[in-house]
């Protein structure tokens, strides 16, 4: 690929008008000047434009000014609608309630998370007995004066002495690590700077893994990062002195993890170059002699060990075996000829497995719906874990000795409560349910399931009021994911109970792409298979629609990160299904998304546009800053993303909001919201509430709809 660049500015200034809720006036509204270069790609002999390519740039005044100016006219359009206080306020409200994580014991504490309500960060608390007095042990909202900076991550040695925790400022994924003594939270040594995409494994109490990036030259959030590495790095030691374990130049791998057994024998190491497949690598580090061996030299399949069982490696794995399988195999000859399986693949696609009491807990999905079963070390069955119900559950992890182990429940209205579980009886008692200002008898979930374009059966669950009337009026939040192998799942979203009390309907559809039913479903939305993705999302539209549930003009698309391409996508192809389109931190540059930060690394399902022509020819058709076409009267659409989103930057966003205001027609207003200290998702509560306030009233206000809570306060 080649590229010519000569600037050349061209100016516009689009107008857009914006109904009021009673549609009895409207506003002219003025997007920001956006200059236009005469930036060309070449591809495959194609000349490709890019106008906007100077919005890449970020650390260049004319971005800060141009984000300044559109966050201008954003805030001043939402400013205007008379109920966004009344929604903030009823957000705060139904989210200031105690909420606690499952604890988690460690050396002579049980450790686990707290939120009051509405603080920004949950605090790090611990108790010496179960039913103890806590004490606060790190409280992230003293870690910076605006809240912004949060806690990423908390790794204990085996014998609870010792903690390295992890540091997000303003949402990067950029972190820093502080070991601390737990007995008095005494820092041990300077803080370890620039570790990225990682976990922190102890190694004894002498020292621990952990893997980065080199500190890119240009900018830290949006400079392409290539080569991850893995270091270990000893207590007392200068960083500078970390030891390069595996990675860098002589084994250039784009992502790298590491992690030790619990008997702390094996360091287990995964490496990959994309976001699916990965070799896998394990070395026994009770051999003084010992080096890493290389169990899959591939990237073709997922592998992970789980456990061990003296020298016996207990895997996961979906080599041969689509929906996953676990195998067993002993070190001194690792390699996949020899893995035995011990539980077999099954119809249901195996999300992951979790141990405790020297049991295996295996999680299912069925038909997008929490299983989990438990077996011993050699795949026997013992049970199946008897749920609350059609819901998520998370946690059965904990060590070998455990007698107990916790868990969380969730479903659409469901609020996640903690359970203890009694490995030996198999019986669940609820350790902690919160006191949320919902009733969960007041609203009902329907899953079913609609054909998508090509005939294939989409699940989709649908969460409303009972007693809705389904005239086809109803506000209703179509969100999905669709890609990289995701599950969606039924969870409880507090700021969801807004939306739904005041007579909205929620519609997740589990799109191909996802892995709800295995790495088949997943490759079905890959690559050349991409636009099954969108079709199966404008299918779930349609059948809202059909249904009755609602209609175009009261439909809202929503989606985040591969979620907001889907959207970004989905709009450009059919811009009448829906009235509101709310795209946020989406990848919506397809031919030059694998040149920023670690993007390369989403190949494996996307592609790039330098693969082959017809690679190239099939993403520019979808992307959504090459799919716009002037003229069109697509919906009002409100982009959200934010400074500090290193994963997918900003610039995304920035130039499909340009490129979308520039090709609009009609009254639908098109609008870019960017959020400052924040990164891919919000980086604390109160950003968050207030990033959903404006999502909500910016659907309900373009709709016509007054939501009832405000007609209360007419």
């Amino acid at each position: 690929m080649k590229t010519q660049t000569r600037l050349l500015i061209v100016c516009f200034a689009g107008m857009a008008l914006a109904c009021s809720t009673k549609k009895e006036e409207t506003t002219n509204m003025k997007y920001p000047v956006t200059q236009k270069v005469d930036s060309v790609d070449i591809y495959f002999g194609e000349k490709v434009s890019d106008p906007y390519r100077w919005l890449e740039n970020d650390t260049a005044k004319e971005t800060a000014d141009w984000v300044k100016a559109q966050n201008d006219v954003t805030f001043g359009f939402l400013e205007k609608i008379p109920y966004r206080e009344t929604i903030k306020k009823r957000l705060e409200q139904v989210y200031n309630y105690e909420r606690l994580g499952a604890p988690s014991k460690e050396g002579e504490y049980y450790y686990f998370y707290k939120n009051d309500g509405l603080q920004n960060h949950s605090v790090l608390y611990r108790k010496k007995e179960e039913n103890g007095t806590p004490e606060v042990f790190l409280d992230p909202n003293t870690f910076s004066k605006d809240g912004t900076t949060g806690l990423a991550g908390v790794s204990f040695t085996k014998d609870g002495s010792m903690a390295a925790y992890m540091i997000s400022e303003g949402g990067s994924d950029w972190r820093k690590a502080i070991v601390i003594k737990t007995a008095d939270k005494s820092v041990v040594e300077d803080s370890l700077r620039d570790l990225k995409f990682t976990g922190i494994a102890w190694k004894g109490n002498e020292g621990f893994y952990y893997s980065s990036y080199d500190k890119p030259k240009g900018s830290e959030l949006s400079s392409k990062t290539q080569h991850h590495k893995l270091f270990y790095h000893k207590l007392g030691t200068p960083q500078h002195e970390d030891i390069l374990v595996f990675g860098g130049e002589a084994t250039p791998r784009r992502y790298i993890g590491a992690g030790l057994t619990e008997d702390e024998r094996f360091l287990i190491v995964s490496a990959a170059t994309s976001t699916t497949g990965n070799e896998l690598y394990v070395q026994d580090l009770n051999d003084p002699k010992g080096k890493l061996v290389c169990l899959v030299n591939n990237f073709d399949n997922n592998h992970n060990v789980i456990d061990n069982d003296g020298s016996r490696l207990i895997i996961q794995t979906n080599l041969n075996a689509p929906n996953d399988r676990i195998v067993a195999v002993d070190f001194s000859n690792p390699t996949p000829e020899h893995w035995k399986d011990i539980i077999l693949e099954t119809e249901n696609a195996l999300q992951g497995v979790s141990t405790a009491g020297k049991k295996l807990f295996v999680n299912y999905l069925k038909d997008a719906s929490t299983l989990i079963k438990q077996f011993d070390y050699n795949g026997k069955p013992e049970r199946e874990v008897s749920l609350p119900g059609i819901g998520t559950a998370n946690g059965f992890g904990g060590r070998i000795t455990d007698k107990d182990v916790y868990y969380s429940y969730t479903s659409f209205t469901y609020p996640t409560s903690i359970f203890k579980f009694n490995i030996a009886s198999g019986k669940s008692t609820l350790y902690e349910k919160p006191k949320v200002d919902f009733d969960p008898e007041a609203y009902e979930t329907k899953q079913v399931f609609y054909a998508s374009k090509d005939g294939t059966k989409v699940p989709m669950f649908i969460v409303y009021k009972k007693g809705l009337e389904m005239n086809g009026k109803n506000p209703t939040m179509l969100y999905a994911y669709g890609g990289f192998g995701v599950s969606l799942t039924p969870g409880f979203n507090t700021s969801r109970i807004v939306w739904l009390e005041n007579g909205g309907i929620y519609a997740q559809p589990n799109l191909r792409g996802g892995g709800e039913y295995g790495e088949k479903w997943h490759l079905a939305g890959t690559k050349l298979n991409k636009q099954n993705v969108f079709d199966d999302f404008i299918a779930a539209g349609e059948y809202l629609i059909k249904e009755k549930y609602t209609s175009s003009n009261y439909l809202a698309i929503s989606g985040g990160s591969n979620g907001g391409l889907l959207v970004g996508a989905t709009m450009a192809q059919r811009p009448d299904l829906a009235k509101v389109a709310l795209p946020a931190v989406g990848v919506m540059d397809m031919l030059r998304y694998h040149t920023f930060t670690a993007g390369a690394g989403w190949a494996y399902d996307y592609g790039t546009a330098d693969d082959s022509k017809e690679m190239f020819e099939y993403l520019k058709k979808y992307s959504p800053v090459h799919a716009l076409k002037a003229g069109v009267s697509y919906p009002a659409t409100m982009v959200t993303t934010a400074d500090h989103d290193d994963r997918v930057v900003p610039s995304h966003s920035f130039k499909f909001a340009a490129a979308l205001q520039e090709s609009q027609s009609g009254e639908n207003p098109v609008l870019i919201r960017i959020d400052t200290k924040s990164g891919h998702g919000a980086s604390n509560l109160s950003k968050a509430i207030e990033s959903t306030a404006d999502q909500y009233v910016f659907a309900w206000y373009n709709m016509g709809v007054i939501p009832p809570i405000a007609k209360k306060e007419m």
